[in-house]
């Protein structure tokens, strides 16, 4: 079996991607992302999920890969081997608590381990009806810590805000004016028939597309050997990284009008027909 195009890394997007609408990876793709492994492609999952979350995700295809987590800002093996960590300041993370003090209850912290404490927030019931289901998934992880600065006795991954989208746009518009973005990077997830929006806030310059570029390198393939999938906002720097890019039909419109390939949905197992692209 050979390899179009001469491509060596593939970067896949977990969630609206490689994942259908139920939250499961389909045998086609299970078996299109098996036959890549055998032609050779080293394969590497970029998400916007902590590890820990992700994690199950990764361990179901069987065999090892690389685990983007947490939208870039750690790194590590399948099996655990950390290859970098880019965490956010604790100090950062007082002002944007400090700064954002109107979305409050839309705030979550995560840190980078598991079990009670990763995922810090001040009050369930204030947090958005549309993260429900990743609530009650990761019941056992959450503390809740009122006032939430108390929690950061450690550098946490990241600040997160949940809410509707026109409520997640007025917390976009708080940060900017409140001059806290210039320290950060700020990605936005957002499902528009789910009604939710979420804001990832991580240190400056940590994004898919960075921890894409940094492992690509540490691997020796070079950008033009790279190809991504993916569907949502925060999966841009990573698409205009990759030499290769498609996003599946499902994609948000922003992502659709910059002329990248496009593969069927995520239900329709649109990695599975971008791999079968790739491969001869």
């Amino acid at each position: 079996m050979t390899v179009k195009s001469h491509i060596r890394l593939l970067a896949i997007d977990i969630d609206g991607t490689l994942l259908d609408s139920r939250h499961q990876i389909s045998q086609v793709n299970l078996a299109a992302l098996r036959r890549a492994r055998e032609a050779g492609v080293q394969l590497v999952l970029v998400t916007g999920r902590r590890h820990y979350f992700a994690l199950p995700v990764a361990e179901a295809l069987g065999f090892e890969v690389g685990l983007i987590s947490s939208n870039g800002a750690v790194t590590r093996s399948s099996r655990g081997e950390l290859y970098h960590r880019e965490l956010l300041p604790a100090s950062v993370a007082r002002a944007i608590c400090a700064g954002m003090e109107e979305f409050r209850g839309q705030m979550v912290l995560t840190f980078d381990s598991d079990g009670p404490g990763s995922v810090v927030m001040e009050d369930v019931e204030a947090q958005s009806s549309g993260i429900r289901g990743w609530i009650e998934k990761n019941r056992d992880c959450i503390a809740l810590v009122k006032p939430i600065e108390d929690a950061l006795t450690s550098d946490p991954v990241q600040a997160m805000f949940c809410g509707t989208v026109s409520r997640m746009k007025e917390a976009e518009s708080a940060l900017m004016a409140g001059g806290l973005a210039s320290q950060l990077t700020v990605l936005r997830t957002q499902y528009e028939a789910r009604d939710l929006c979420i804001l990832d806030l991580l240190n400056r310059n940590c994004s898919k597309g960075h921890a894409l570029r940094r492992w690509a390198e540490t691997q020796g393939i070079p950008r033009e050997e790279v190809m991504a999938i993916g569907d949502n906002y925060n999966d841009v720097e990573m698409l205009e990284f990759a030499r290769l890019p498609f996003i599946v039909d499902n994609a948000c419109d922003e992502l659709k009008r910059n002329g990248w390939r496009r593969a069927c949905s995520n239900d329709l197992n649109g990695v599975a027909a971008s791999i079968a692209e790739l491969l001869g």
